[in-house]
């Protein structure tokens, strides 16, 4: 077969993105998050399915810190676009909280009853919203990070093109969409052309300010999940590029909210005005 995207021909590069078909068990990884998640939200503060915008899913859910005014860290979730939602992503806010960080999580309309340039919009909107807010949610509107997995590390970078938050960790993140435009797998969803699947392609963008960035992906990922990360951490000049060892996909998402592992003690450090961009 000849090669459609790099040395890829169409059965290898849909392997490449197709991570679910890749990763069998990451039905028992969403229902983990799932579970934990809700367990996070009966037991924690919070405040739920905040509107921001008018779209049906344009929410956010508040963990506070209880400093009132603390940063705030803005997770946006992944599911390629199509799929998931914060809810999923609750467990991930307790570490956050206890160490005096609000954990806000926000959601967006999906694809494909919603074009990605409408949901980068929604993303960069929800945003907007937080930072006029952050004083009813005792935040601090100006210490305003972001953090994203997957599909939701594409749209932080998308939201750092209009927005200078002080900083952002993106996890497993899509920041060239030419080959998932070329992956029907995911591109029947989304229907990018080359003119959409460039301008929302981050790795082509410029960020609104120069916000010290950590890009991380786990090491048991594909070789074009790595090959993406590597390549954005070096177009955006990031700060800390991570490869974490012995985590998949979805298993990476679980390093940003654990408190003993690595990943959470330098997004502090990022949080806590340690790492700076050179």
């Amino acid at each position: 077969m000849p090669a459609v995207y790099r040395d890829l021909d169409q059965a290898a590069l849909d392997a490449q993105y197709n991570i679910r078909a890749l990763i069998p068990e990451h039905v028992e990884v969403l229902a983990r998050w799932a579970a934990d998640s809700a367990a996070v939200r009966r037991s924690t503060p919070c405040q739920l399915d905040v509107r921001y915008g008018p779209g049906r899913l344009q929410t956010l859910d508040v963990f506070p810190a209880a400093n009132p005014v603390a940063p705030l860290l803005v997770f946006i979730h992944g599911g390629y676009w199509r799929g998931l939602d914060k809810s999923d992503f609750s467990y991930l806010a307790p570490g956050f909280v206890e160490a005096g960080v609000t954990f806000v999580a926000i959601n967006y309309d999906l694809a494909p009853h919603t074009p990605l340039d409408d949901i980068v919009s929604q993303c960069q909107d929800a945003v907007t919203w937080i930072v006029t807010n952050a004083h009813t949610m005792g935040g601090d509107a100006g210490a305003v990070y972001l953090a994203g997995h997957s599909a939701g590390a594409h749209l932080a970078a998308m939201t750092m093109t209009r927005h200078a938050v002080q900083g952002a960790v993106v996890l497993s993140g899509l920041y060239d969409l030419e080959p998932v435009r070329l992956t029907p797998y995911c591109n029947d969803d989304l229907r990018l052309d080359a003119d959409s699947a460039r301008r929302n392609s981050p790795i082509y963008q410029t960020p609104a300010g120069r916000a010290p960035l950590l890009v991380a992906v786990g090491g048991d990922e594909t070789n074009e999940f790595i090959r993406q990360s590597r390549d954005f951490a070096v177009a955006w000049n990031a700060v800390r590029a991570f490869e974490l060892p012995g985590l998949n996909h979805f298993t990476a998402a679980d390093a940003l909210g654990d408190v003993d592992g690595g990943l959470f003690g330098v997004v502090l450090d990022l949080i806590d005005g340690r790492l700076t961009v050179s």
